[in-house]
């Protein structure tokens, strides 16, 4: 393939690693793997068909539910955007004809497939279409639940009927699923759990009666310009309050379970069933998420009794930003006696065994952050998890007991890079995929613990002739050292002087400088910066999520647009003084996040940084929402000088270079509202720039024919032009 091509696969796939870092884009909320009973298969769909596939030879399997099978009567066969099976395996859950709802596809159809009798049946009766949320059937397989315009239903699968669990949900009254806030910032999506005897069921009911609407403007799809409410607090208002219920499915009567505290001045981001049809267990955070409490609540009359209390003078992360940003599901171990819990309380995000007395047992000691758990293989008496003791940018699997001791590496040694592995639930084979600032590979199947390769998959290699990605290690005035990678011009002169573009996000959202495939690439250039003479550099600060220990990422409390500001602007003096570096083309870019970082770049540091592209960013920390805000800052009115000072617009009336501004006018995640207090704040000091609003586009700009070309354009001229390439 010629480098043209190979440039196209590294941007695609960099389009995808990329869109990870802005605090959302337009992703969506897709299908998980499923697994056979025994391990040795996973469920999937191929060509509309829901088929068993043995994973050690995908050349056996067995068709569950055939195109004719899922093909209800005078329509076409059913698109499958998810399903999930029963308990015993018969009946097949589809989700189809779904619709966005903010950023995920989780509104639309649901329809069962029953493989005994080969009858296929819509839920939802005479509910409107594509409607119905999170469907779910009961663990005996006879009922449905789902949401459907705030309420919850629940629909027996013989005779059809439907019956309403709650009867006043509304835009402010939310039953069964969350609002924009605990989505967006808590991974909270689905809002329901089934009792393991499928007797009841718990929910979340969130009152958002207090929280006011943030207006967007569509001035393009009629004649009169018309507002569309959100929904959104503001950082500084009081959060929506949260309850917890319990429904009989028979009775019919709802217990609210008794949580202490003021409802609205706490989160309760986990809710599960306590390992029985009588318990559930809860955690609950106070608003500044500083402290965590987990309580067992007794079904029957909402009684709670705190087991558990954790206090942490930054934040507490939940369970959604070290597992895929899934909250759902409670890590319970010996019959439901303890479960496993992950803690930073000793420095290290470590594992800890906690019975439900709330006594705790430290099981992975060391100076290393667990990443996540990938398996708690209680048969065999192991925790698999990711980590990267040596590397932060890197990623690895291993094994702990469960009693405890000293982690075991099981990623074999050579294949240095980040590691991502899918485990059967008995622990033998795992689907691995492996990627690196060299290539990539995906679809392999290994066995456990030894792993050894039943399965070969696909593997790309980056090309020879496509740019070459170098880390480095770069250590500040502050005595700080960062991790970053560096794509130098094709055919590199030392003896000449490159300008540089960093590529900064600097938040705790997200990592930029991670070894995998399609490091160093930049979706928005057209053409390749490395053949037009551009250095490209992204280096990691303190406050990143990077398994560095608890210090390196708090460190950033009530200091984002500062503390994250000055390490990048330290190690770019650094990397000024590299001899191959031209110091007067020092150009930085950034989206969401990193747009924010971009801009307190360009206005903290003119000295530095002469040109700045940056795409969505929060100009004013006070205009962003209140989970997200007050978690890593504090609440304004305790410590409004801490968002006043990190904030971009303070700093605006410093701009001395080259600026493009870039937002789409319905960003419901950072509101465009941002792009105007910024212009403002420019336009009052006589500051120049440049700016491109796109129109009804939201957080991604992926909206509109037309769109993608045009904005890859517009950052590729106005790069060129302020930052001209080429070595001198």
């Amino acid at each position: 393939m010629n480098k043209t091509g190979n440039i196209v696969i590294l941007r695609i796939y960099v389009t995808f690693v990329m869109m990870a870092l802005f605090c959302v884009a337009n992703a969506q909320f897709g299908q998980r793997t499923q697994w056979s009973a025994d391990g040795n298969a996973i469920i999937k769909v191929a060509q509309g068909e829901v088929i068993r596939e043995t994973v050690a030879n995908p050349e056996q399997r067995d068709t569950l539910a055939s195109k004719t099978d899922l093909t209800p009567s005078g329509r076409e066969p059913l698109s499958i955007r998810r399903f999930a099976l029963s308990d015993d395996g018969h009946k097949i859950l589809i989700n189809t004809n779904t619709k966005r709802v903010w950023r995920y596809d989780t509104r639309g159809d649901y329809w069962v497939f029953d493989q005994r009798d080969k009858s296929l049946r819509k839920l939802g009766g005479s509910l409107p279409e594509s409607s119905l949320m999170y469907a779910k059937l009961s663990p005996d397989g006879s009922k449905a639940a789902y949401v459907s315009a705030h309420n919850l239903y629940v629909e027996d699968l013989a005779s059809g009927k439907i019956t309403p669990l709650t009867q006043d949900g509304s835009d402010r009254i939310i039953h069964g699923t969350f609002d924009w806030a605990y989505e967006e910032e808590f991974g909270c999506r689905d809002g329901f759990r089934w009792s393991p005897d499928g007797q009841k069921i718990a929910y979340w009911t969130i009152d958002a009666r207090t929280i006011r609407n943030f207006l967007m403007i569509n001035n393009t799809d009629s004649a009169y310009a018309y507002t569309i409410p959100v929904e959104y607090p503001k950082v500084g208002e009081a959060p929506s309050g949260a309850f917890v219920s319990v429904v009989d499915i028979d009775e019919g009567h709802a217990v609210k379970m008794d949580i202490p505290g003021d409802p609205v001045q706490h989160y309760l981001p986990r809710m599960e069933w306590a390992a029985n049809s009588d318990e559930l267990i809860i955690q609950q955070l106070n608003r500044k998420q500083q402290e965590s409490n987990i309580y067992i609540a007794h079904a029957m009359d909402g009684t709670c009794t705190m087991i558990y209390h954790e206090k942490d003078d930054a934040w507490i992360d939940i369970k959604a930003r070290w597992n895929h940003d899934d909250p759902s599901e409670w890590e319970w171990i010996d019959n439901g006696k303890a479960f496993i819990w992950m803690s930073e309380k000793d420095g290290w995000r470590h594992l800890y065994r906690i019975d439900r007395k709330g006594n705790e047992k430290l099981i992975s000691p060391g100076d290393f952050d667990v990443i996540g758990i990938d398996l708690i293989d209680e048969i065999n008496g192991y925790i698999y998890f990711s980590a990267s003791p040596e590397n932060a940018t890197q990623k690895y699997l291993y094994r702990i007991k469960l009693t405890g001791g000293k982690a075991e590496k099981i990623t074999p040694d050579g294949q240095n890079g980040s590691h991502s592995y899918t485990l059967s639930p008995n622990g033998t084979v795992a689907l691995h995929q492996f990627s690196s600032h060299t290539g990539m590979s995906r679809g392999h199947v290994i066995s456990l613990p030894n792993h050894k390769t039943l399965l070969s998959g696909q593997v790309m290699q980056v090309p020879d002739d496509a740019p070459k990605v170098e880390f480095f290690k770069v250590t500040t005035a502050d005595s700080v050292e960062m991790d970053g990678w560096m794509v130098k011009p094709t055919n590199f002169d030392p003896a000449k002087k490159y300008p540089v573009v960093f590529y900064v996000y600097g938040e705790p959202a997200g990592q930029t400088v991670t070894d995998t495939y399609g490091a160093g690439g930049n979706r928005l250039y057209k053409g390749s910066m490395a053949d037009d003479g551009y250095l490209y550099i992204s280096v990691e600060n303190r406050g990143t999520p990077a398994p560095k220990g608890r210090e390196w990422r708090k460190s950033i409390y009530r200091n984002i647009g500062i503390l994250n500001i000055r390490d990048q602007a330290m190690a770019a003096k650094e990397i000024v003084k590299w001899p191959f570096v031209d110091s007067s083309r020092i150009a930085v870019w950034g989206w969401s996040g990193g747009g924010s970082s971009t801009l307190n770049l360009l206005f903290q540091y003119p000295e530095i940084y002469q040109t700045g592209i940056a795409v969505a960013a929060v100009a004013d920390q006070l205009m962003y929402d209140n989970i997200y805000q007050e978690r890593y800052m504090g609440i304004p009115q305790e410590a409004r000088e801490d968002f006043v000072n990190g904030s971009p617009v303070t700093h605006a009336k410093n701009l001395q270079g080259n600026l493009l501004y870039i937002h789409g006018t319905a960003d419901d995640n950072v509101h465009y509202q941002n792009a105007e207090l910024l212009i403002n704040e420019l336009i009052k000091h006589n500051k120049q720039f440049s700016m491109m609003p796109y129109p009804n586009r939201s957080h991604g700009i992926s909206e509109g024919e037309g769109t993608g070309e045009h904005l890859s354009t517009l950052y590729t001229n106005f790069l060129k032009q302020h930052c001209p390439p080429g070595g001198k």
